[in-house]
């Protein structure tokens, strides 16, 4: 009896079906390979730089980023950015090898040595960065990026004066940079154990007061491993009383991102100083060169004085702009003093001209913050402007000089003014 042919009708359509969705499958393949041949290296690197910059997806700009170097295996460019594609995505090891060759077929060369400085700075290895930024301005020593990394890798190995070398180094090639600006505030601190200090101030009254003031500072900060510690000795002579205040500043450093400012002083005469005061702020060192703070004053004359402080600063290019306020609430109000500052910096951290303009008093201002042991006075309207210069002679020698004038509500409805010239001098060793 002959077997019926459908199972074998059906078993050749089947092979055949197959067959053709094999040839479908394979044609897919050469065309898109096709396709991606189509690209040169410099499509498939614009390709990956979207992937990462605008889509987020380090996985599809690698493998890009790959492709361009399977077909340019010499385009540094590609292989950099590969290597900080890798760096992103966390996989180091990746990133060495592709820093590595790059390094190697090109020595010294700068974006190279930046990105594999940069790795291994982040990584906590801050000797072997120092070496490739080293090896980097070999070749170009006046590369800027390479040189704030350096002050930067030198800072984290607590070699604070060579990382102000480095830094007043860019500074002088760039002065208008403005990450070393805000940078070099930091180091010129750090880089010395040892300050001393001497301010003079004298204070000329044409209504409210007959006599002049005179005010006197002499102050000692050592560098330590938790931060600076300032030890000071105030003079005052004030009504044709004389009377002394001694105070304690400390600067203790947090983290990279924060540190803090401690206060804490006492005087014999509360007429002339307040008997005690004290203060604390935190600082916070932000991005784009921001610097944040917040913190109180305490004054104690006869009652306490609570107030409440907060400021922004910024740099930019030669510029440091600083916006301050300090708040003093009561029974029934809050007190409201602003100030507004700018430098402009003609060299390094300690060469600049300052202009200052605010209203209301201050608690850190000597010169004047006697005026909150008069019970309202404190509230009485009061505008001030000063300008200043600050100047560095033979690189541990700092002068600077400032004068002002204050518009001083003393009573209700009566005002004065108020002439300050000060004058002030530190040696860091």
């Amino acid at each position: 009896m002959l077997s019926h042919p459908y199972p074998f009708i059906m078993q050749k359509i089947h092979c055949s079906y197959f067959k053709y969705c094999t040839l479908i499958f394979f044609c897919l393949v050469l065309n898109i390979t096709s396709r991606a041949q189509e690209y040169g290296a410099d499509e498939l690197f614009s390709m990956a730089r979207n992937a990462a910059f605008e889509e987020d997806d380090y996985p599809k700009a690698i493998k890009l980023a790959k492709q361009a170097l399977d077909q340019s295996p010499d385009y540094t460019g590609i292989r950099i950015f590969l290597g900080r594609v890798y760096t992103w995505s966390k996989k180091t090891d990746s990133a060495r090898v592709e820093f590595e060759k790059v390094l190697k077929d090109n020595p010294g060369h700068e974006d190279g040595s930046f990105a594999y400085g940069s790795l291994e700075y982040w990584n906590d290895n801050s000797k072997k960065a120092l070496d490739i930024v080293n090896s980097g301005l070999e070749v170009h020593p006046d590369a800027e990026n390479l040189l704030l990394l350096k002050a930067k890798v030198l800072r984290d190995l607590k070699e604070y004066k060579l990382a102000q070398e480095a830094n007043s180094r860019l500074l002088k090639i760039n002065p208008k940079n403005t990450e070393a600006r805000s940078l070099s505030q930091r180091l010129t601190i750090l880089s010395a154990k040892n300050q001393i200090g001497a301010t003079y101030d004298f204070v000329y009254f044409d209504e409210q007061f007959d006599d002049p003031w005179h005010l006197a500072s002499i102050d000692y900060s050592r560098q330590t491993k938790i931060g600076s510690i300032v030890a000071r000795v105030n003079y005052a002579n004030r009504f044709n009383n004389n009377a002394l205040q001694f105070e304690v500043d400390a600067y203790p450093s947090i983290s990279e991102t924060f540190y803090a400012y401690v206060n804490a002083g006492f005087s014999d005469d509360a007429g002339i100083f307040p008997e005690y005061r004290a203060g604390f702020s935190l600082y916070a060192n932000l991005p784009w060169a921001l610097e944040a703070e917040a913190g109180f004053r305490l004054l104690g004359f006869d009652d306490q004085t609570w107030i409440y402080t907060a400021s922004i600063g910024k740099y930019y290019k030669s510029f440091w702009f600083n916006f301050r306020t300090f708040l003093t609430p009561s029974n029934s109000s809050v007190s409201q003093s602003y100030s507004f500052m700018t430098r402009y910096y003609l060299g390094g951290a300690d060469d600049f001209l300052s202009l200052r303009v605010g209203t209301g008093l201050s608690p850190d201002n000597q010169t004047n913050n006697i005026l909150y042991n008069n019970g309202n006075q404190y509230r009485l309207k009061s505008d001030n402007i000063a300008i200043g210069y600050r100047k560095t002679l033979w690189s541990t020698n700092v002068l600077f000089i400032e004068t002002g004038i204050q518009n001083q509500e003393y009573r209700q409805g009566e005002k004065g003014n108020q002439f300050t010239i000060g004058v002030g001098y530190l040696k860091r060793f």
